[in-house]
């Protein structure tokens, strides 16, 4: 019994450390998609734009690590792999949805995101990267 629970312990740590460097990389992304600081857009200017966005992509990856670990395998190691490759996919796929977006819509999008003003374009962007989390989930299943 308390085999298991070290084990646990350690499986728990271990997807935790993908989880925080996963949310971290999605940050660096918004960052990179959206013109100025993002800790200054959320935080000191409170931005709902860039703040919506981000918690998108937050929630987003959630859902597929989520997923991908409730999938894995008792194989510890495996189950890391997979969580972490289909981690990286949302969050390609996820960016991939913000730069076609913007290719298809007038403006530029990462602009839009940082008006002070909440604009619909965020509400599409986030709703894709939902949606993009949402199918990866269930191609995991």
């Amino acid at each position: 019994m308390l085999q298991q629970l070290l084990h646990g312990l350690l499986a728990a740590v271990a997807y935790g450390v993908i989880g925080v460097a996963m949310m971290a990389l999605g940050y660096v992304l918004v960052d990179l998609a959206t013109p100025g600081r993002l800790r200054d857009l959320i935080w000191v200017q409170r931005n709902p734009n860039a703040a919506l966005l981000l918690v998108s992509g937050l929630l987003g990856v959630g859902v597929i690590l989520t997923t991908a670990i409730a999938a894995s395998s008792d194989d510890l190691v495996a189950g890391l792999i997979g969580t972490l490759a289909y981690g990286v996919l949302g969050l390609i796929l996820m960016s991939l949805s913000f730069l076609l977006i913007d290719l298809i819509t007038p403006g530029k999008l990462g602009e839009e995101l940082a008006t002070p003003n909440l604009h619909p374009a965020t509400w599409v962007s986030a709703g894709a990267h939902l949606v993009i989390a949402v199918i990866i989930a269930a191609a995991i299943w």
